[in-house]
């Protein structure tokens, strides 16, 4: 998307990316590195040590996310909160809106596999640094996971499903929750909305800078916050736990605690996908044709 401007702090535009793209193949190394390889085979960001501290700050912060939400999943069920699904949706705005805070300005502020599919498909990173990404953020979601596996009782583990992503749940022989049709349409729904009215300022720098990075990261949690009550008191349906909106962080319990979690994994995966297919295609439609940026600027506007 050239007519463009998409820009995300602590990484590369579009524009940068294809220059530096050139110039590793003309043989100019601009990632401080000492290695040359085919670009037909492999990008030269594999070995670039910018990516590569971004991406710690994507495993990290994902491992962050996961373990404080998770626990505050838990802990909201255990204490007979009589409204669990608003206490959870109310901290995950100041978790989510805090550890974007953290990591904006080093990685962008992913930790979520979604916006790094969605950002590659728009063209604000670069495929080989989304590989780098989502593969820190799947790792930091473990590491997340077996924190939490490490703090907390078997019983508790068992009876909340050490706080992952679950459809239904098991109460004696019957099975509690929604049908998968209802919890892939919510994942569509939900995350491309989270998309579309928040994560989408972030992509557009003449938004980001207007706002600011605490305003844009505040909505962003808003958001996120919004969309988990929305989706776990539409259903009104005990064993849902909510739109993920998240892979990563259904990825993590599910690994280390397997069972229900592990079997309806696929859900929380391929929700996200479309969704972020569906926001491409809006991306190309109504933002690309005509230039949004142009037509503001015929028309006079800021």
């Amino acid at each position: 998307m050239d007519s463009v401007v998409l820009h995300i702090v602590g990484q590369d535009s579009p524009r940068k990316v294809e220059e530096s793209n050139a110039n590793f193949r003309q043989g100019k190394n601009t990632s401080r590195t000492s290695f040359n390889f085919p670009p037909c085979f492999i990008s030269h960001e594999f070995f670039s040590p910018e990516v590569w501290r971004a991406a710690v700050a994507e495993l990290l912060g994902t491992a962050v996310l996961v373990f404080v939400l998770d626990t505050i999943v838990i802990s909201s069920y255990q204490t007979k909160t009589e409204t669990p699904n608003l206490v959870i949706s109310f901290f995950i705005v100041i978790t989510l809106t805090i550890l974007l805070l953290a990591t904006f300005p080093i990685s962008g502020g992913h930790i979520n596999p979604a916006i790094t599919f969605s950002a590659v498909l728009v063209g604000v990173i670069s495929p080989s640094r989304a590989i780098v990404y989502v593969s820190a953020q799947c790792a930091g979601a473990v590491l997340g996971a077996l924190a939490l596996k490490a703090v907390v009782s078997s019983s508790t583990e068992e009876a909340f499903s050490l706080g992952g992503c679950t459809v239904s749940v098991i109460v004696g022989a019957v099975s509690v929750g929604v049908t998968t049709g209802q919890a892939l349409w919510l994942e569509i729904i939900c995350t491309f909305v989270l998309l579309f009215a928040s994560v989408w300022i972030a992509f557009d720098d003449r938004q980001a800078k207007a706002m600011g990075l605490v305003r844009v990261c505040s909505i962003i949690g808003g958001v996120a916050g919004v969309l988990v009550f929305v989706s776990s008191t539409v259903t009104a349906t005990k064993g849902y736990a909510g739109a993920g909106m998240n892979p990563a962080r259904c990825l993590g319990a599910a690994v280390v605690r397997g069972g229900q979690l592990w079997n309806s994994l696929w859900v929380f995966w391929a929700g996200p996908a479309i969704a972020c297919l569906l926001f491409y295609v809006y991306v190309k439609i109504v933002r690309n044709l005509p230039p949004w940026t142009e037509v503001l600027s015929r028309n006079g506007l800021p």
